[in-house]
């Protein structure tokens, strides 16, 4: 059966759709000896090369899917590969068999909390598309004087430097003075959008966290730099919320995964010791 490439591939865990189209936009993929265009369809037989590599589609398309629920900690990177050499949340993943992690969504460096990744790319396609409407909660801990006015301004729209942007919820949890602390909730993941949306009123965001994606939340459990592989029932779940189907058997519960290196408690979750 042919699909087009640039699904077939996000498909098989070679990237997203839209980092595939931006292959195919370069150049960087051939198709039986000839470049390959965008939408063109074609077979998991079809012999694909991108940038000099054979691409083994039959047998990424047969790979078991899978997703990870990670705890991104400050100071990460979700670039894949960083000139600077700095960490990358993908230091901290399992290693595939075949195939690669792709990240659902990102955070910046200064912002921690739940992350997704899977080896679907069609899946993480899905969930990072906006007409999905896929709906985002973030902790914020806000220095400044935060008045009503500001809050039904960030609820009605805000003009930034690249299109107007809102919260759809906004809930006081608590705090005073240089310890307020608001969640926020939104459809979208623009670059910083959640911080440049309270900075537009004045204010500054002192620490933020990604709660939820979705209907996945974080686990209060998973520490910063642990992952955990989502369970069947769920992915099927998640799956489902999107219009996909996922065939994954039931298995038993999974074990959270902890690295080495990230043994000590996240000073967020610190309990006092009696």
């Amino acid at each position: 059966m042919e699909e087009r490439i640039q699904k077939i591939l996000a498909r098989a865990g070679y990237g997203s759709r839209r980092e595939v189209e931006s292959w195919i936009k370069k150049g960087d993929i051939t198709v039986n000896g000839q470049t390959a265009t965008l939408g063109q369809k074609i077979t998991e037989s079809a012999k694909v090369v991108l940038r000099g590599q054979k691409l083994r589609l039959s047998t990424k398309l047969k790979t078991t899917p899978r997703v990870l629920m990670y705890h991104k900690p400050v100071g990460q990177i979700c670039t894949r590969d960083d000139p600077e050499r700095r960490e990358t949340v993908f230091d901290k993943l399992p290693k595939l068999s075949s195939g690669r992690w792709i990240s659902i969504g990102r955070l910046d460096i200064n912002t921690d909390g739940l992350l997704l990744f899977s080896n679907d790319g069609d899946l993480a396609n899905k969930l990072m598309h906006p007409s999905s409407e896929v709906e985002r909660e973030y902790a914020v801990r806000i220095l400044g004087k935060v008045d009503p006015d500001m809050l039904k301004r960030m609820r009605d729209g805000v003009e930034l430097e690249d299109g107007k942007a809102s919260f759809d919820t906004i809930k006081f949890k608590g705090g005073e003075g240089a310890n307020q602390w608001y969640h926020v909730t939104l459809k979208e993941g623009r670059n910083r959008e959640v911080r440049r949306l309270w900075e537009s009123q004045g204010l500054t965001v002192s620490r933020l966290r990604r709660v939820r994606y979705g209907d996945i939340e974080l686990d209060r459990r998973l520490r910063a730099g642990n992952y955990e592989d989502m369970p069947a029932r769920r992915m099927r779940k998640l799956y489902e919320s999107v219009g996909l189907s996922c065939e994954q058997e039931d298995s038993p519960t999974p074990k959270k995964r902890s690295n080495n290196e990230n043994k000590k408690l996240n000073p967020w979750n610190k309990r006092k010791r009696r």
